[in-house]
């Protein structure tokens, strides 16, 4: 019993070696691959790879690629969430106003905002100094005077509540335009900037001293 002990230790003793280099070789062969992939990838390709631009699918932050998509529609959900990126950001770029759209979502999906985005766009609405979203406590007729943009930010709100990822603004739920400096931007830690908008999350800042 005890000489099949030490035999069995020794077979590992002599194995753990060879199991190593084993090892080693399978990452030099995946080092190699990986080398040789790079090498004859195209520029456009490592572009697509890396940028934040583009996604798998087709998906893509770009104007032309948005114009092409088909005109949207749909519920009671789509249209509050395209009226908020309407008046909060038609003149900015598709980014910025997927990155808005972001924003909103990112509430709905928190224990601490409402729980749709009608509700989440609301919120606090009628209330002095007490609304979420400038355009529904600023006293101007909520009008829809640009088709063109009310098309385009309809598209971007029924790519959103379909799904596409939320990539730009690293979890934000409050933003502010460059414009102004509201008190609560100090507390929060700011994690995007698009367009003339800036993002923030609410975590807890870490001292830099």
């Amino acid at each position: 019993m005890i000489k099949a002990m030490f035999t069995a230790l020794a077979l590992l003793a002599t194995a753990a070696p060879l199991a190593a280099e084993v090892k080693q070789d399978s990452i030099r062969n995946l080092v190699r691959l990986e080398q040789r992939g790079l090498s004859t990838a195209t520029k456009a390709h490592l572009n697509a790879l890396v940028s934040p631009n583009t996604r798998a699918g087709g998906f893509s932050y770009d104007r032309a690629w948005l114009e092409s998509q088909p005109k949207a529609s749909g519920g009671a959900q789509w249209e509050c969430l395209a009226e908020a990126l309407y008046f909060e950001a038609r003149g900015e770029t598709v980014k910025g106003q997927f990155a808005v759209a972001e924003v909103i979502l990112n509430r709905v999906d928190s224990a601490k905002f409402p729980d749709s985005v009608c509700s989440v766009i609301r919120q606090g609405t009628g209330r002095k100094y007490a609304c979420q979203f400038t355009y529904t406590c600023d006293g101007s007729p909520e009008h829809i005077g640009e088709p063109r943009a009310w098309e385009r930010v309809g598209k971007v709100a029924k790519i959103m509540l379909s799904g596409a990822p939320r990539a730009l603004t690293g979890g934000a739920t409050y933003y502010h335009t460059t414009a102004v400096n509201p008190s609560w931007s100090r507390k929060f830690n700011q994690t995007a900037a698009i367009g003339v908008h800036q993002f923030y999350r609410p975590d807890y800042r870490i001292s830099s001293n």
